[in-house]
């Protein structure tokens, strides 16, 4: 078929046919135009050739330089019919003065005015055949298509955007508009009616509505969240529009429809953040980032690049991690330049955190005032399998970077931490406790003896430690993995029907460790509030329903998605906490507690460091272990140790 054919072949060869039809059509319109000026049939002669070669000589380069050539003429509307009337004006004022300057023998100037106005309405016409043929299906190829029946909810500017590109898509059929809106029921826009939020059930049944779109980017959390409730009974599935700072680009377009994001699947409200809180560390300074590019890590530098720190030092051990969030970093900044007037200087390293020699170059090199220690292995399962490793990233590795931060004199040093580091029932949990409890005696002791020689260097770093729980959309979070196993069509995989985390957001996570850090004075372990614990049940049952699907259980066998337990991994509690004492303090910040935790002073404690160090080295996990149960307040390992390698050897 012609038209399959035509649509399968490469882009420079379509290109090439627009162009040489655009030709063409110029050489008529000189036709017609000397057609209607002379009221006869035009056959040229003499220097009335001049303008049949003229004419697309100078229309080619024109067209081209206007873009005409890179519109997809099936998906093509008004802009590319805006850039056909800028091109060929553009043309008309080149050929015009041609023909003055020219003077060519019985070549009347009024060629200039007619040709022109000719050659518009053949191209447009042209554009608007070959979209209406190009985009045509035969009832065949229809039949293999599967047409999603779509509303949108919002009849704003967005929505109404987002409708004229579904209009030139075949991926859906605009159903209607939904908007709480009294004053614009009942009415249509492009010949599509918008309907109240209480019709969405009737229509929903009455055309088989299979996605709705939320196209309100800028509602305010609470009340997207109100709608989101409403919506989770409805046989549909709900995807959205990303909010108006993302879609600042100008023009919606079909791309950018997406999944519901964390802040949906939560159902909370963010606080948001103390602006001065988030710039006292960071405006100005030089702002080092270990595990730049892990979940959190990537975050906080997305937060600190808008606070305008005069340099950022990404330190990350994964090369391609390294390389993925410096060119992100690299496009933001060059907004934000433009845009805020940024100025920061990025500055990638490749470093592992276990080699204290390597960190102690860097922060000799760059000098940096405020050190985010973002670099820990965090798998509970991976980490309970392989504890040496997990022991010498989270304790030696954040030993290590404190030992460089202290003797190149950094100001203040934050470290990221987790509620799984009370009372943990696994080897990750303890390893982070522990590397609290390293951080909170290096803040109580006087002096640290960290030189070579033996002699003294002053503590003057301030140590503070975020605690939080688990974040939505991280790596290893249950959010990606829900929706992959949704889109395979199940089942959803969930450890125990009780289990119940605390969850917040990458972006909230990542300010409010930015705020934390800024209040430290030393020494203190801060607690994040993240709100209600959330079943991970319910937060299942919440993505399959707001999918459009059903979950499959005993109340409802031919559901569509089930969910099945495969029982606790190792280590892996119920129920997790965010202190091990009681009463803790409140500070400055409401969502930002904190805690009244027990260490070890420095003096007790460095020797069993030493002794950790050494059964690394050995992967002796008992003396590891035993470490652990003698500092980590209620620590309750799994009886059986589970090192993979062990159990290889053994």
């Amino acid at each position: 078929m012609l038209k399959t054919r035509l649509v399968n072949q490469p882009r420079r060869v379509k290109q090439a046919v627009a162009l040489l039809a655009d030709a063409v059509m110029g050489i008529i319109a000189v036709w017609g135009a000397f057609s209607l000026r002379l009221d006869t049939l035009h056959w040229p002669e003499a220097a009335q050739w001049w303008p049949y070669v003229a004419a697309p000589l100078l229309a080619a380069p024109v067209f081209v330089r206007n873009g005409l050539y890179r519109a997809v003429f099936r998906y093509s509307g008004m802009a590319a019919m805006r850039a056909l009337g800028v091109a060929v004006l553009t043309y008309a004022a080149l050929f015009f003065g041609l023909l003055v300057v020219m003077k060519w023998y019985e070549v009347p100037r009024s060629i200039g005015v007619l040709q022109p106005i000719l050659l518009l309405l053949l191209v447009g016409s042209s554009r608007i055949v070959a979209r209406l043929w190009l985009s045509s299906l035969s009832r065949s190829q229809r039949r293999g298509m599967a047409i999603s029946r779509l509303l949108i909810y919002g009849a704003g500017s967005a929505g109404v955007q987002m409708a004229n590109a579904i209009a030139s898509s075949h991926e859906f059929t605009l159903v209607g508009f939904i908007d709480d809106s009294p004053a614009i029921r009942g009415l249509t826009i492009n010949g599509v009616g918008v309907h109240m939020p209480s019709d969405l059930p009737d229509l929903i049944s009455k055309y088989d509505v299979t996605d709705l779109l939320l196209a309100l980017p800028s509602v305010s959390r609470s009340r997207r969240n109100e709608i989101l409730n409403d919506l989770q009974p409805l046989p549909v599935h709900v995807r959205s529009l990303p909010g108006l700072s993302d879609l600042a680009h100008g023009r919606i377009a079909l791309a950018d429809i997406k999944e519901l994001d964390a802040e949906d699947l939560l159902g909370r409200e963010a606080v948001a953040p103390d602006r001065a809180l988030l710039a006292r560390n960071l405006a100005g300074k030089v702002v080092l980032v270990t595990g730049a590019a892990g979940s959190i890590g990537s975050e906080l530098c997305r937060q600190i690049l808008q606070e305008n720190p005069s340099r950022l030092v990404l330190l990350e051990h994964s090369e391609y991690g390294l390389y993925s969030i410096h060119q992100e970093l690299q496009n933001a900044l060059s907004v934000l330049r433009g845009r805020d007037g940024i100025t920061t200087e990025l500055v990638p390293l490749l470093a592992n955190v276990r080699d204290h020699a390597r960190l102690l170059d860097i922060c000799r090199a760059y000098r940096p005032d405020t050190l985010y220690h973002a670099a820990a292995y965090k798998h509970v399962p991976l980490v309970e399998h392989n504890p040496a490793e997990g022991i010498a990233n989270n304790v030696l590795g954040t030993l290590n970077t404190a030992r460089a931060a202290v003797e190149t004199g950094v100001s203040h040093f934050v470290l990221v931490s987790t509620d799984k580091a009370v009372r943990p029932t696994n080897i990750m949990g303890a390893s982070k406790r522990l590397a609290e409890m390293v951080l909170q005696a290096l803040s109580a002791s006087q002096v640290v003896n960290f030189d070579p020689d033996g002699d003294p260097v002053g503590n003057t770093t301030r140590f503070a430690m975020v605690r939080f729980g688990n974040v939505l959309g991280s790596s290893g979070s249950v959010v990606p993995l829900f929706r992959r196993q949704i889109k395979a069509g199940g089942p959803i995989t969930l450890t125990h029907p009780e289990v119940t985390r605390y969850f917040m957001t990458i972006p909230e996570a990542a300010q409010l460790v930015l705020q934390a850090g800024a209040m430290a004075e030393g020494g203190e372990v801060y607690v994040l509030d993240m709100g209600q614990p959330v079943k991970i049940i319910d937060l299942a049952c919440r993505m399959v329903k707001l999918s459009g699907l059903t979950v499959r259980d005993k109340t409802r066998p031919d559901g569509d998605i089930a969910i099945e337990v495969t029982g606790l991994r190792p280590g892996e509690k119920l129920y997790e906490e965010l202190l091990i004492g009681d009463n803790p303090v409140a500070t400055v910040h409401p969502r930002i507690l904190k805690a009244r935790e027990d260490f070890v002073p420095w003096q007790q404690f460095r020797g069993d460091l030493d002794l950790l160090r050494e059964a690394v080295a050995a992967n002796d996990t008992a003396t590891l272990r035993g470490i652990l149960l003698k500092h980590v307040s209620g620590f309750k390992p799994d009886e059986q140790d589970s090192d993979l390698l062990g159990q290889s050897v053994a």
